[in-house]
């Protein structure tokens, strides 16, 4: 009499399976959400240089701060001094600039602010700022190199 052959798995095979599985899942998830939080501060920081360059480009329009629009700074206001990046999806910063002179660019030592948004994915990144002289500051450390990285 000949013996049949089985076909298939068995439950043992296929929780070992699962438990690989989960212990992949478990070590690649924290991973992910760390490069997709590098990824959005990088935007942000991009978009921060972008806004600079905007203001010292319209200075040379206006030929001094103080008269530099904030239309011409921030291209999706929000409020007089600013705005929230991104401008499409689900708001991660509140972009801000200082000082402000009414609807105007206060002067030349202005400071570029972007504050997470509580309640978002970013909301423990900490505070960034820039200012004229290239100066990037991340959760009160300051320098001109990698700041914004740590």
């Amino acid at each position: 009499m000949v013996k049949p052959t089985q076909r298939g798995f068995t439950l043992i095979e296929l929780m070992i399976v699962v438990a690989i599985i989960g212990v992949l899942a478990a070590i690649a998830y924290p991973s992910y959400q760390g490069y997709i939080e590098r990824t959005n501060r990088a935007d942000m920081m991009s978009e921060m240089q972008q806004i600079a360059s905007r203001i010292e480009a319209n200075k040379i329009n206006y030929r001094r701060y103080d008269r530099i629009p904030l239309s011409e700074v921030f291209s999706n206001t929000v409020n007089g001094a600013g705005t929230t990046y991104p401008n499409e999806g689900t708001a991660l910063y509140t972009v801000t600039v200082a000082p402000v002179n009414g609807n105007n660019l206060g002067g030349g030592n202005w400071t570029l602010t972007a504050t997470p948004i509580a309640g978002t994915r970013m909301a423990t990144d900490g505070t960034m700022t820039l200012n004229p002289w290239g100066v990037k500051c991340r959760n009160s450390v300051c320098g001109t190199e990698q700041e914004w990285s740590r």
